[in-house]
């Protein structure tokens, strides 16, 4: 297919996108949230949101995000002859108004994209980056010299990193995209503009959020509509942010970067909002206008391994997901995994996972600022020289220390090293295919769940808290640490949107939010599919364990009651409960996928349950 499509024919898009609320009186909403009144279900049945399945296959292209409006608007773009990557655009915005606290145009992400005509895979790197005022010590309080309490950091406009989401949709849909930016973006517009019904997930979210979103003044009025909680039934609005994406539409994302929306999110940054009475203390941020005017969305060769015989690509730094993934893969391939011995494959992918976040911490960050030695991380020679550490019997001790990829030989003495950082858990993921092979698989995120908490009044979005994925002091005083902030560096990231391509072809699709368990989530799911004889859907459901170099496993409830669990335990594994993140059951990632059968169909897979389930869709469904 040609680069560029005649975007005429994508216009039915408008008509069809978001048929369900398209009878819905679209005239002048003053209240932005809950336009029906707090405690109003809402009264058309034509709003419920479209059907959720987390699996559906079939052909013609797909779908799979958290979100049921989302995939629905990335499909219709499908249907009305865009693209994967139009899809994927589409199917983000959509994500911006339906699931605001994890992702938006107040964030960022990393896009990583399999060209059917060329066989090639390419990746945009669309991560925040640091105000050119930022300072090695910015988290550092000067009346103290301490690092600031992370709470207090993360509610701040100190927290917030030039937002790198429009600029990737920009470059994504122009060097590979057959729809305008304005087209893209109808389907989100129409949904914020008519509402989508308020879920368990969404107000659980929001309940979870309450307090700082009350602390500043534009986000309790867009999220706390008349003071209260959305009500899960009730219709919820976002105009602002409508006429946010109209504007965008029509100026481009400039508007963001050159024009008066950045003027907005400089303003906000630099004054946060926060509400009469509030006595909670929001630190102004460094950004400036000229941190706008010059951010660029860069193009970055994807790093790629093989594994099993597979083509393993991912997200090369600024993120760590690519090189962490792809060293813990190199390590395991030294091991026979199969289902027949889960407990030992299990012992090897926590032990490898161990490993490469040991690795991780040390060399990973900002390729324009450090010197990260991706290849070296990724060879074969120095996973096989890290593997010697794992024995069958029994566990390393964490924290583990890192070993130098550069120096062939070093890699096996169990030393101590530095604890690892902390991640927020939130963000999403999707991945969209279409009917000429295309396929997108695509992390965006604003940070914590939430964000900084602060939503740029009259814009409808909230703005991100990338910046405390930095470190705010040196993981080890002794060591030079990659993840320092710095005037213009992108933070350090997990994210891990991941192809796997098995003999040239497009094979699996497959990304995850939450943190540095993104990484230990994609790989499980990877472990789970090729070398544990599990279906993809059973791969994506199987309960989840996520070691980073840590003395202690995470691992969901699930996995606490299986038996595996206690034959771990004796060879030295030590499990606690994963922390509540979304939803009352604590939860590790929520997978979107795609696999790519060999009968010519796809198989799009969404989580069963966790984040309350998500939406797998297809074009054309295969018979039963």
């Amino acid at each position: 297919m040609p680069v560029r499509r005649i975007v005429v024919a994508a216009t039915a898009v408008v008509v069809t996108a978001v048929p369900l609320v398209l009878s819905l009186s679209t005239g002048a909403q003053p209240g932005v949230g809950a336009p029906s009144g707090p405690g109003k279900a809402a009264s058309n049945s034509r709003l419920k949101p479209p059907a959720k399945e987390s699996v559906a296959t079939g052909s013609g292209g797909a779908v799979s995000s958290v979100n049921p409006y989302a995939s629905r608007a990335g499909l219709d773009v499908l249907r009305h002859g865009g693209n994967a990557v139009d899809a994927a655009v589409a199917t983000a915005a959509a994500l911006g108004v339906v699931e605001p606290y994890s992702a938006g145009i107040g964030g960022g992400g990393y896009f990583t994209y399999y060209d059917a005509r060329t066989g090639r895979i390419s990746t945009i790197d669309g991560r925040e980056t640091a105000p050119d005022r930022m300072k090695s010590d910015a988290f550092i309080d000067p009346s103290t010299g301490k690092p600031i309490p992370f709470p207090e950091a993360v509610n701040s406009g100190l927290s917030v990193g030039v937002p790198g989401t429009p600029a990737t949709w920009q470059k994504a849909l122009h060097d590979w995209g057959t729809l305008s930016p304005a087209k893209a973006l109808e389907p989100a517009t129409r949904i914020a503009d008519d509402g989508f019904v308020v879920n368990d997930e969404f107000r659980a979210q929001t309940e979870m959020n309450e307090e700082r979103f009350r602390n500043i003044s534009s986000t309790a009025k867009l999220f706390l509509p008349h003071g209260e909680l959305p009500v899960v039934g009730s219709r919820f609005r976002n105009p602002d942010l409508a006429r946010t994406y109209r504007q965008l539409a029509r100026e481009g994302m400039g508007a963001l970067y050159r024009g008066a929306i950045g003027r907005d999110v400089v303003r906000t940054v630099q004054h946060p909002p926060v509400a009469p009475g509030s006595d909670t203390k929001v630190r102004p941020g460094l950004m400036a206008a000229g941190d706008l005017a010059k951010y660029t969305a860069l193009r970055r060769d994807p790093t790629h391994t093989t594994y099993r015989g597979l083509d393993v690509y991912s997200m090369a730094p600024s993120s760590s997901g690519g090189t962490t993934v792809g060293e813990a893969l190199n390590i395991l391939e030294n091991y026979h995994l199969s289902a027949a011995d889960r407990v030992q494959a299990l012992h090897h992918y926590l032990e490898a996972s161990r490993i490469a976040f040991a690795d991780r911490n040390r060399w990973v960050g900002d390729p324009a600022f450090s010197d990260v030695p991706t290849k070296e991380l990724l060879s074969k020679e120095f996973a096989k020289d890290r593997a010697c550490l794992i024995s069958p019997t029994a566990t390393l001790t964490s924290p583990l220390a890192p070993a130098d990829p550069r120096r062939p030989g070093t890699g096996c003495p169990k030393r101590t090293g530095s604890p690892a950082p902390y991640e927020g858990p939130s963000t999403t993921h999707l991945v969209t295919s279409d009917r000429w092979g295309n396929v997108v698989s695509y992390t965006l995120t604003i940070e914590q769940t939430g964000g900084s908490a602060i939503t740029v009044p009259g814009r409808g979005f909230l703005l991100n808290n990338e910046l405390t994925d930095f470190d705010f002091t040196p993981l080890s005083k002794d060591v030079p640490d990659p993840n320092l902030p710095g005037p213009g560096k992108r933070p350090r990231s997990s994210m891990s949107p991941t192809l796997v391509l098995k003999d040239g072809r497009p094979y699996l699709a497959v990304g995850s939010p939450g943190g540095a368990t993104i990484i230990t989530t994609v790989l499980q799911t990877l472990v789970n599919r090729v070398d544990l004889d599990m279906s993809l859907p059973e791969a994506v459901a199987a309960p989840r364990i996520s070691q980073r170099n840590r003395k202690d496993t995470e691992a969901e409830p699930a996995f606490l009651d299986s038996p595996e669990r206690a034959a771990l335990e004796r060879l030295g594994q030590h499990f606690v409960e994963a922390p509540k993140t979304f939803t009352p059951s604590p939860e590790i990632g929520a997978v979107a996928a795609l696999e790519f059968l060999s009968d010519g169909r796809v198989q799009a897979v969404a989580e069963p349950k966790r984040r309350g389930g998500g939406s797998a869709m297809v074009v054309r469904r295969a018979r039963r």
